[in-house]
């Protein structure tokens, strides 16, 4: 018992560099709660987190971007740990974000809301998102938006939905003309190769200003 407790209080100051303070405690005990192997690493594009399930002898896996600003982590590693107890309790036999994964990420969402320690304009958006989950904070846009601005940007920030309509800018090095906006996304259009590509509205992004 001592060695579990000395185990959990390293991984507590582990925690401290990428969760808000208050929260190692309550991360900690959902590492501790399931075999499960946790890993952070280094920013994927496409995703915030991972979850997979246990497979041919290796445990559940979940993995959380490592650049991720300390609220954007906290939520992200309480949607996969959602995942987890989705599947422990319904292996594959549910959607993976059906009314089930809600529910278990409800269950996660609403202890950290009554800490009551997190930022009034966070802890608004979470309960706000509370009424309608969405699959992925990438999904919930107005979540997003605010927990964007407690990212550390070393210059300011362009959003796909700053630039103009038909305006021009870069991401991933290549160059796209922006085009109507299709839901949370905007259809704009690969200059080089004419390809059409639907980019999530808070892409961060380069301008080109053209004279």
């Amino acid at each position: 018992m001592t060695e579990k407790l000395t185990a959990k209080g390293k991984i507590q100051q582990q925690l401290k560099q990428f969760v808000p303070a208050g929260f190692e405690a309550m991360i900690a005990d959902l590492l501790f709660s399931a075999p499960v192997q946790f890993k952070i690493v280094r920013p994927r594009n496409t995703k915030l987190g991972d979850y997979r399930p246990a497979h041919a002898g290796k445990p559940h896996r979940i993995t959380v971007n490592g650049n991720l600003n300390k609220y954007s982590f906290l939520i992200t590693t309480l949607h996969e740990f959602a995942h987890l107890n989705t599947y422990l309790e319904f292996r594959r036999s549910v959607s993976p974000h059906g009314e089930e994964w809600k529910n278990h990420y409800r269950k996660l969402l609403i202890p950290a809301l009554n800490k009551q320690i997190l930022p009034k304009d966070i802890e608004v958006a979470l309960v706000n998102s509370l009424v309608n989950t969405k699959a992925s904070s990438c999904a919930d846009i107005p979540l997003m938006r605010v927990l964007k601005k407690y990212d550390t940007q070393i210059e300011e920030v362009v959003f796909v939905e700053n630039i103009a309509k038909n305006g021009r800018f870069l991401l991933q090095g290549k160059e796209f003309i922006k085009g109507e906006l299709r839901r949370k996304r905007f259809l704009c259009e690969e200059v080089s190769s004419k390809k059409k590509y639907l980019i999530h509205t808070l892409a961060e992004v380069i301008p080109i200003f053209e004279s």
